[in-house]
């Protein structure tokens, strides 16, 4: 085992330039500033293809760029398969979802549910997104500050207050539009850092491709489903169904995705945007997956040069300051800081956005343009700080499987939020009584899977969704409640 090697001074030049850059891109989007709407929606004036880059690079986080990795690298292919479900939940978003998101002229994602339900299901709907995206913010600083720590020897809470400072920073000051400019750079930084990782471990393995290819088939590396019927394990099943369910959740409920859909010119390049992220999604999910199973080729040809005594989740960081030449191994720390801020600036920006329009713009009508603007500037602040205090409490606990625990999170948090949109959208039946009741009882179902392991956690989603659905509409046909016009909000009714 060789020890880390310090970043140069051409590395450290790299890294600081990449990150005044993107700190420049929030002030140059502050001027431009001035409404609510803007802050929240980008005066609708983003192009499709930004869109669409700027959703990739919101599921492209740190938990992407190091866990999965990490992923292949100690196992194999088997959660591949799962990741590729986006492609089969874009066609069911832009036609089922996304017209309503449209067409009644949202901001939030959560006053579709009022409008459907009532005013208690909007803020519960939004409520549970907050607490969701809480718990997520901490994992996608935290990941990255771990594995810069671990191979530079920087501190790792400097490491979490210097992402969580320079996210909140930008985002503070230019709004969505900040969010996804900066979203569609660090896609570029992000995937050129990968392909620059991918020529270097070609160039170094003897026998290149056709060697990491053999070896790693021979070791069972390449393996990518499990032929069983065993719920409680990563079976073929279990992982296809499971994540279509787990991408369902963000594509059709989750304000930091929906936000994206809205900031459009119109719905046409809001479907396009989509598709752009389903279609690039695929490749690049198992380019990060094929990174693992080479990085792992590497060490199998060069043991000496591994960490033996490393977390996991450090591999890929382990190789690019080690293996790297100076300059490249700059910006691909840089690629790091990006993982990490294009996902928690979505985060952040959705939750001010969320907690103005549900919670203050709602419960206080005569509040002025300009206090909503206010409001939403301080919101910014606060969940960036929240989110960066969050992930310090991570590392403090020394957590470790995160990629898992993310998954874990988005289906506990997430299943029950979507089966309330799927109740609204596709019965005439179902009311707020009903939706709310199934809610509380996927919760608690949710929370005893959990709790006894009964099933993988691929399941989580789709039980919170089929669940809240399900139980909502039997609570409705079995309680009385006032009846009300669907006009516009359920499939049967769109116009």
């Amino acid at each position: 085992m060789i020890a880390a090697i310090a970043l140069s001074a051409l590395d450290i030049a790299v890294l600081i330039v990449y990150l005044a850059f993107i700190a420049g891109m929030g002030v140059y989007f502050a001027r431009r500033r001035r409404v609510s709407g803007d802050y929240f929606l980008a005066g609708q004036k983003i192009p499709w293809w930004a869109a669409g880059l700027s959703l990739l690079g919101t599921s492209l986080s740190a938990i992407t760029f190091m866990a999965i990795p990490a992923k292949a690298f100690q196992t194999d292919w088997v959660y591949l398969l799962g990741n590729l479900m986006i492609v089969a939940v874009a066609p069911a978003v832009i036609w089922c979802y996304l017209p309503f998101y449209r067409r009644l002229k949202v901001t939030s994602a959560y006053e579709y549910l009022e409008l459907r339900f009532g005013l208690a299901t909007r803020l519960v709907g939004s409520a549970t997104f907050l607490l969701f995206q809480l718990g997520r913010m901490g994992i996608v600083v935290y990941l990255p500050a771990l594995a810069l720590s671990a191979v530079s020897g920087w501190n790792i809470y400097a490491c979490i207050v210097a992402i969580g400072l320079l996210a909140t920073f930008y985002t503070t000051l230019g709004g969505i539009e900040a969010v996804i400019w900066t979203d569609v750079v660090q896609v570029v930084v992000l995937l050129g850092g990968v392909a620059v990782s991918f020529v270097v471990i070609l160039m170094k393995v003897p026998g290149g491709a056709a060697e990491i290819y053999s070896t790693g088939l021979a070791a069972g590396k390449l393996h990518a489903m499990n032929l069983t019927w065993d719920v409680a394990t990563a079976s073929l099943w279990v992982v296809v169904l499971g994540n279509f369910f787990k991408f369902l959740i963000p594509y059709s409920s989750d304000q930091a995705v929906i936000q994206r859909y809205l900031t459009t010119s119109n719905e046409r390049d809001a479907a396009r945007g989509i598709w752009l992220n389903a279609l690039a999604s695929a490749p690049v999910w198992a380019a990060f997956f094929a990174l693992g199973t080479c990085l792992w080729a590497f060490y199998q040809a060069f043991p000496e040069r591994l960490n033996a005594t490393g977390h996991p989740d450090q591999i890929f960081a382990w190789f690019i300051v080690n293996e790297l030449p100076h300059g490249l191994a700059g910006l691909l720390v840089a690629a790091l800081f990006a993982a990490s801020m294009s996902s928690l600036d979505s985060s952040i920006n959705s939750m001010s956005t969320a907690l103005t329009t549900d919670f203050y713009g709602r419960l206080r009508k005569d509040s002025s343009d300009a206090d909503r603007l206010r409001i939403a500037r301080i919101a910014t602040v606060v969940f960036g700080i929240v989110g960066t205090l969050t992930a310090i409490w991570l590392a403090w606990l020394g957590t470790k499987s995160i990629w898992d625990q993310f998954l874990k999170i988005m289906g506990l948090f997430g299943g029950g939020l979507a089966g309330m949109f799927v109740a609204g959208i596709f019965t005439r039946r179902a009311h707020q009584k009903g939706v709310l009741i199934g809610f509380a009882v996927s919760a608690a179902i949710l929370y005893w899977a959990s709790a006894t392991g009964a099933v993988h956690f691929f399941l989580y989603g789709g039980i919170g969704i089929l669940t809240c659905s399900i139980v909502g509409w039997l609570a409705s046909l079995a309680l009385t409640h006032p009846s009300k016009s669907l006009d516009g909000l359920t499939i049967h009714s769109l116009k």
